[in-house]
This record gives structure tokens, C-alpha cells and sequence, in this order.
């Protein structure tokens, strides 16, 4: 959805309510952005919302930049990506050790072809015979588990956690009256009242984007009716003569909102703006239908008593499921196959084998399901778990701080996509968080991450914070594989952690003997120091910060320097 966000950056004219609104709406959809990718979202319906005033200092969008741009370096290709091709040149000479890395995401596509040779495979699991032949508790879990499915299906989409969070607190305080509420129940109930307003001001305004969308499409359809035509461009409009004053004003609004699409299609017709329409529709269906719907509840389909915490064995052995999209780009971008062909798109790890953990559907993950992945994760022989997904709020926080800390305590590095909500997360909630609840202590062997492009600027999107977010990665226009066999580009946290993962993968590859707080050690002093001023994310005026006000480090991560460093400590 936002290769085209640093577009806003282009003008200092939108006024300060049109920058509020796109900012609200980024922060509203990215969600998709995080777990679904969906390309132009809410931008589209900004783009029709604003007056084409605001635009008139907009270009084009950039090209793509080149397909492995995040495994190459600043210091020989003049990017900001990885460094993760000159790591490896450096390592030729040494021995590598296999590295399991868990993707704690949606499924994977595990027969495409750039990462199926990299899947990995429970050696103790003989597959598809029913039964548990490792005595782990998951029966034929030969490429990892699937916590979000059941015995017949598999959850699809689900809640945002607010909406949960609304429904279970509005059954207890929906007909209390504020001076009824007991002194132990307040602050539950200052919680309802807090959700029960995001809950309701989100549902609205997707109510809002839906309605505004349909009267658009329809606007159309009276349009090509009217002129007889089966599409409509601009030169068809311009010669188009309205008998009536509503089909004067549809010709007038189909006229601004050709010249808005044409900062992102070239020559847009009443079709092509009707093409990218119709996703958008249907995302917006899915936030009204499932996310935000609290008459919508899909656990039955998992079968487990979910007021459980303690419940450990559960789900199906379906890594793929309805939702393989997003980790199949992520698990590419660590993973994909070196093959050393010009063109073709490689992982930045070279020995390294995928274990999935479905997990999270198409809406937010649940604690619960977080905390069992990351504790299977652990107990079959992951040493780099990745995470890219994240939400604003917490329904059992403990169950997932005590698999952290099962995590930590053997030897597992957790890596950690910031959020794309454009915002500070030293003032905001992004969950999972590596603060332990209740202490101010924190998980030593987690890694935060945000998001960077070539040039080594933020993403307008991404989430940052000097004291939340470790570092920043490769995570705008990042080419990775698709299901079934194709390749595209994405933009997120999402893209910029597992660059991290891959980095900190070649590090146990190549010095196992180093320990999970040990690499992310290294990680964190060889970073690339960004000593410029850059553009501070979530920001439409082209405010002006120093990086080290963005993340602990004040810089983006170094593959080359994290191996001379490794190489340093371990004396050759």
C-alpha cells in the first residue's frame, strides 16, 4: 500500500486536516500493510479525498529499485541495504553450521521454488502417518504447526484484538452506570471506555471509506450508461456534453479523480481506477464482515478452550492455509535459494532452513497462539525466531512474556517487526513488546526493527522510537517470493525484520559458539550510523530528525561490519 506514501512528502501546501486524515488512515489500514500487503489501500481513497490543489507539486513514483537491493552494501554498491552479498564473500573461506529460523507469521508457501529446498524438515517426523512419532505433542508436524487451525479447517480471518477486547468487556460493562463501577473494577472499565471508542470511531470510518467507495463505482456505472461507453478517459469526458446537473456533477467528480489516479497510472481511465477499487472494496468487506465485527468469532474453528492459557497442544499441521502470502515474502528475503544467477532473487542467509508457525490469520494474532508458537519454536530447534506482525493491544501478555523468557532462557534470538503505524512506540503500544509486564526488566535477546529504504531514509510508515526500536533494516520496495511462483515487491517492518533475522542467521551460521545476547550485540554496535538529517516517519511536513532520536542505535544494519566484528571477537 505505500510505495507511493513518500508522495506526501512532496509538498509543504496539504493543509494540516488533510495531513491529520492521511496520517489517521495510514494508521487505520496498516494493519493490511503488516500482514497482507494489499498495494494501494486507503491511499486510493486519500487520493480521492483530497483537492487536486494538494497534488500539483507531486511526480511520479520512483522505479524499483534493483531486486536484491537489501543484500547489497554502502560501502561497494552504494545502498543501504544489508551487506549481507560481501559478509558471505568474507566468510568463503569458513565452515558453516545449519541455522533453523522459525517464522511466527501466516503460512508459507513451501513449494516455491526459491525457498523449498530451504523448508525445514522435523527429522524425527515420519510424514503423514497420524501419528505424534517424536512424542512432541503435534501429530506429523514434519515443516512446523499451524496454531490457527482445526481438524476439518483453518482460520482465515479473524478480530483485531480491540475488537475482542470490546466484546468481552461490553458483556460486563455495557448497562453499568459509571458511579455503579467498584473501586477493583475501575480501571478495567477507564479500558473499556478507551476500546470501546477505537472500536467504534475505526468501525465508522471503514463504514465511511465503504459507502464513499460504492457511491464512486456507481457514479460510474451511471456514467459509461449515459455516454455509452463501455470505459470512459479523460479526452471521452472532456467531449461529453451532460443534459442534467447529476450527470453534470458525476462528470465533474470523475474528471478530479482521473487527474488524482494519474500520480499513480499513467493515463488512468473510469476501468483502470475501477481495478484497484475493487481490492480495496473487498479489504474494507473483510475489516467490516470479520475485524471489526464483534458478532464475528472464528475460534471454534480451533477447538481449544481458549480461556486457557496453559494449553499447549492444539491446532494442525497445515503450514500453507488461506493466508501464505505475506510469510512466504518474508521467508524469501532470509531464505530464497543463492543460486548466483544475475537476476534472480536470493535470501540473505546461506544455510539456513525455514521452520513455519502459523499464527497469525487476517486480522491480529491472539496471545495465546504467540506464546505456543514461540515455545514450539524453542523446543524444535530454532535458534532465530522471526516475528512480523504486531497490534495495539494485549489480552494475555504474561502467557506471551513467559514463552520470552522460555526463549531466553535457551539461547533463541527473537527479532521483531516495529509496526507501520508511522509512530513513536516510546509512547505508544505495539505488541508483542520485550518489556517483561509489571517490572522494567527486558528480554535481552530480542531485537527490535524498522523499516529503511536504499538511500538509507525511514519509510514514512514505519514505527520507530530511541528507546523502543533497536535498529533499522532494508523494509521499503523489498523484492521477495509470492505464492505460487511469483516474485513482488513489498514495503514494512515486515520486510525490514527478517533482513535483520537473515543477518543474525549468517552470524550463528558461521560462530555458533556465539550466544543469542551475544549477536545481538554485534548487531547493534556495527550498525551503519546515519550522521544526516532525515525525514521522521508518520510525518507529512518533512520534519527534519537526527537518526539516533529514531532508534537505540541511530543507524541501519550492517552485515559486513557484524562479520568483522564476529571475526574479531572469535580471534581469526
Amino acid at each position: 500500500m505505500l510505495k507511493y506514501a513518500n508522495i506526501f512528502s512532496k509538498t509543504n501546501i496539504i493543509p494540516t486536516f488533510i495531513r491529520k486524515l492521511t496520517l489517521y488512515l495510514l494508521s487505520l489500514f496498516s494493519k493490511f500493510i503488516m500482514k497482507k500487503q494489499i498495494c494501494l489501500l486507503a491511499i486510493l481513497f486519500i487520493l480521492m479525498l483530497l483537492p487536486f490543489g494538494s497534488w500539483a507539486q507531486s511526480s511520479a513514483a520512483p522505479a524499483r529499485p534493483a531486486k536484491n537491493w537489501q543484500n547489497k552494501s554502502i560501502e561497494q554498491d552504494s545502498v543501504y541495504g544489508t551487506g549481507s552479498d560481501q559478509a558471505l564473500n568474507l566468510l568463503k573461506s569458513r565452515k558453516s553450521t545449519q541455522v533453523v529460523v522459525a517464522v511466527i507469521d501466516g503460512g508459507v508457501y513451501i513449494n516455491h521454488p526459491a525457498i523449498k529446498d530451504n523448508i525445514w524438515v522435523n527429522p524425527k517426523e515420519i510424514p503423514n502417518n497420524k501419528v505424534d512419532d517424536d512424542h512432541n505433542g503435534y501429530v506429523d508436524d514434519v515443516h512446523g504447526w499451524d496454531f490457527i487451525g482445526g481438524k476439518d479447517s483453518d482460520v482465515r480471518y479473524d478480530n483485531v484484538e480491540v475488537t475482542r477486547l470490546y466484546r468481552l468487556l461490553d458483556k460486563k460493562y455495557h448497562d453499568v452506570l459509571p458511579d455503579n463501577i467498584s473501586k477493583a473494577d475501575k480501571a478495567e472499565y477507564y479500558q473499556y471506555l478507551k476500546v470501546e471508542n477505537v472500536y467504534t470511531s475505526r468501525r465508522r470510518a471503514f463504514h465511511q471509506e465503504y459507502d464513499y467507495l460504492i457511491n464512486f463505482v456507481d457514479t460510474i456505472g451511471k456514467m459509461k450508461k449515459a455516454m455509452g461507453k463501455n470505459d470512459i478517459t479523460k479526452a471521452d469526458l472532456d467531449s461529453y456534453n451532460p443534459s442534467d446537473s447529476g450527470m453534470t456533477r458525476a462528470k465533474r467528480r470523475l474528471l478530479r479523480n482521473i487527474k488524482r489516479f494519474s500520480v499513480v497510472i499513467k493515463d488512468p481511465s473510469a476501468d483502470s481506477i475501477i481495478k484497484i477499487i475493487k481490492p480495496e472494496l473487498a479489504q474494507v468487506n473483510v475489516a467490516l464482515n470479520y475485524q471489526y465485527n464483534t458478532d464475528f468469532d472464528p475460534r471454534f474453528v480451533v477447538g481449544d478452550n481458549y480461556a486457557s492459557d496453559t494449553e499447549r497442544y492444539y491446532g494442525n499441521n497445515d503450514v500453507v492455509g488461506p493466508t501464505d502470502v505475506h510469510a512466504t515474502h518474508v521467508s524469501g528475503i532470509i531464505a530464497g535459494v543463492r543460486t548466483g544467477k544475475p537476476g534472480s532473487q536470493e535470501g540473505i542467509a546461506d544455510n539456513v532452513k525455514i521452520m513455519v508457525v502459523r499464527t497469525v490469520p487476517d486480522g491480529d494474532e491472539r496471545d495465546k497462539d504467540v506464546a505456543n508458537s514461540i515455545r514450539y519454536a524453542v523446543a524444535n530447534g530454532a535458534k532465530v525466531i522471526n516475528m512480523s506482525f504486531g497490534k495495539g493491544y494485549s489480552y494475555d501478555k504474561k502467557a506471551v512474556d513467559a514463552a520470552m523468557k522460555f526463549a531466553e532462557d535457551h539461547d533463541v534470538l527473537m527479532v521483531h517487526a516495529a509496526g507501520n503505524d508511522g509512530k513513536n512506540n516510546d509512547s505508544s503500544d505495539h505488541y508483542p513488546t520485550r518489556i517483561y509486564q509489571n517490572t522494567h526488566k527486558e528480554a535481552q535477546n530480542w531485537i527490535e526493527v524498522g523499516a529503511s529504504d536504499t538511500k538509507g531514509n525511514p519509510g514514512i510508515f514505519s514505527n520507530y522510537g530511541k528507546k523502543t526500536v533497536d535498529l533499522f533494516a532494508p523494509g521499503v520496495q523489498v523484492y521477495s517470493s509470492v505464492p505460487d511462483t511469483g516474485y513482488a515487491y513489498f514495503d514494512g517492518t515486515s520486510m525490514a525484520a527478517p533482513c535483520v533475522t537473515g543477518v543474525a542467521t549468517i552470524i550463528r551460521e558461521y560462530f555458533p559458539k556465539l550466544t543469542a545476547k551475544e549477536v545481538k550485540k554485534i548487531l547493534m554496535k556495527s550498525v551503519t550510523k546515519i550522521t544526516f538529517k532525515v525525514p521522521q516517519p508518520g510525518q507529512m511536513d518533512k520534519k527534519m530528525v537526527m537518526y539516533n532520536s529514531l532508534c537505540i542505535t541511530g543507524g541501519v544494519v550492517n552485515a559486513t561490519k557484524a562479520i568483522q566484528l564476529a571475526l574479531k571477537q572469535a580471534g581469526k
